[in-house]
C-alpha cells in the first residue's frame, strides 16, 4: 500500500465517523511505522503529521501480536465476507458505480441487528461511542508524502513527473520534500525554502521561480530578440547593426544570444561610447563582425584612434604599385644641376 492511500483511508474514516479518535492502533506496516522495538516506536513522518493534524496519537500493536486488536481483526474478516463477497459477481463500469454499491452494502451491514444483543453497529456507535470523538478540523487533511533529496547543480527537485526550482545556494545540500496532491514544498533545517503548485499534466520545461536563480542565469532567462535590439538601439546605429547581424547569423536567432550577451558585458566594461565606436570600426572591415574582433578593437584601443576621411587620403601613384611620383624625380634633377 502506498503512503498516500494509507493516509487517505484515515481521512475518509474520520469524515465518515464525523469526528477523530483519541488513539489509533494500527499494524506495523511500513507506510505507517518506521520502527517498533522494545525501547522505542518511530512513526512514519507523513503518518505522524496526519495524526497531529487530527489531534490523535498513534500507538501501534506489538509486533506479531494481532490479538492487541482482535475485535478489529474479526470485523475486517466479517466485513470482507459480507460486502466484497456479495458483490464479487457483479460488473461495474466505473469506480463511481463501484463505490456507490459498496457504500450501500456498508450501510446495510451497519444497520443489521446484532444476533446476541439489542441494536446494531450503527446504534451502538451513535449511543455509546460517538460522544468520545474529538471534533474534526475545519477542512480535511490533505495527504502528504515526505522524502529526502540532494539538490543538484541545476537547483531543481522532482516529484517524479515534473521538476521545480529551489534556491541555488542549496546546491549540494540535503533537503526534505513534502508532496501533496496539489503542492510540493522544500524544507531545509526545518524552514520552508520553496513551494510550488503541482500541475496535473507532465510539462516539457521545469517550473522555475526567478528569485531562485543566480543573477547570470536570471539574465539569460530574460534574453529575447526585442530586448537585445532595444538595448542596441539605445546606444547607436553601429551597435544596432552589429546586434542585428548577430541575431541573423545563425539558423535561429537564439544562436546569436551568446554574442549579444557578451557585447552587453563589454558595454558595461568599456562604456557605451567606446562600444559604438568599436562596432563602427568593425563594420568598416566586414558586414558580419564577430564579438572577438570587437573585443580586440576595444582591448587595443583602436576605437579611440580617429580615422582619416577618404577624401584626405593621397592618391599619388597608380594602381600598378609606382610610389614615386613626378615630384620625386624633378627634385633629383634639380639637385644634379
Amino acid at each position: 500500500m502506498k503512503s498516500e492511500t494509507w493516509i487517505a483511508c484515515h481521512v475518509n474514516m474520520y469524515s465518515y465517523f464525523g469526528g477523530a479518535t483519541r488513539l489509533i492502533i494500527p499494524d506495523n506496516l511500513r507506510v505507517g511505522v518506521d520502527s517498533n522495538t522494545r525501547y522505542e516506536t518511530i512513526i512514519n513522518r507523513s503518518y505522524n503529521e496526519m495524526a497531529e493534524y487530527y489531534d490523535t496519537a498513534v500507538v501501534p500493536a506489538r509486533v506479531d501480536h494481532p490479538q492487541d486488536k482482535s475485535s478489529a481483526e474479526g470485523t475486517v474478516k466479517y466485513t470482507s465476507t459480507w460486502i466484497i463477497a456479495a458483490l464479487r459477481n457483479r460488473k461495474y463500469f466505473s469506480m463511481h458505480e463501484l463505490k456507490a454499491a459498496v457504500s450501500k452494502k456498508l450501510e446495510e451491514f451497519n444497520s443489521k441487528d446484532f444476533q446476541k444483543r439489542e441494536g446494531s453497529r450503527l446504534t451502538a456507535f451513535l449511543n455509546e461511542e460517538k460522544s468520545f470523538l474529538k471534533p474534526l478540523p475545519a477542512s480535511p487533511y490533505e495527504p502528504a508524502v515526505w522524502s529526502k533529496a540532494t539538490v543538484q547543480r541545476d537547483y531543481l527537485i522532482s516529484d517524479g513527473k515534473n521538476k521545480f526550482s529551489v534556491p541555488f545556494d542549496l546546491i549540494g545540500e540535503e533537503i526534505g520534500l513534502r508532496i501533496t496532491r496539489n503542492t510540493i514544498e522544500a524544507f531545509f533545517h526545518g524552514a520552508r525554502v520553496a513551494s510550488h503548485p503541482r500541475p496535473e499534466k507532465r510539462l516539457c520545461d521545469p517550473i522555475i521561480i526567478p528569485d531562485h536563480m543566480p543573477e547570470n542565469h536570471r539574465k539569460y532567462l530574460s534574453y529575447n530578440d526585442d530586448e537585445f535590439l532595444s538595448w542596441a538601439n539605445s546606444i547607436g546605429a553601429a551597435t544596432f547593426a552589429v546586434v542585428k547581424s548577430f541575431l541573423e547569423s545563425g539558423r535561429v536567432s537564439e544562436q546569436g544570444y551568446k554574442a549579444c550577451a557578451s557585447l552587453t558585458k563589454l558595454a558595461d566594461r568599456y562604456g557605451h561610447e567606446r562600444i559604438e565606436n568599436a562596432c563602427g570600426r568593425a563594420l568598416s572591415y566586414t558586414r558580419q563582425p564577430s564579438i572577438r574582433s570587437i573585443g580586440t578593437i576595444l582591448k587595443n584601443g583602436q576605437d579611440t584612434v580617429k580615422r582619416e576621411p577618404d577624401s584626405q587620403k593621397t592618391t599619388t601613384g597608380s594602381s600598378y604599385g609606382i610610389t614615386r611620383g613626378a615630384g620625386y624625380f624633378s627634385k633629383g634633377s634639380d639637385a644634379n644641376d
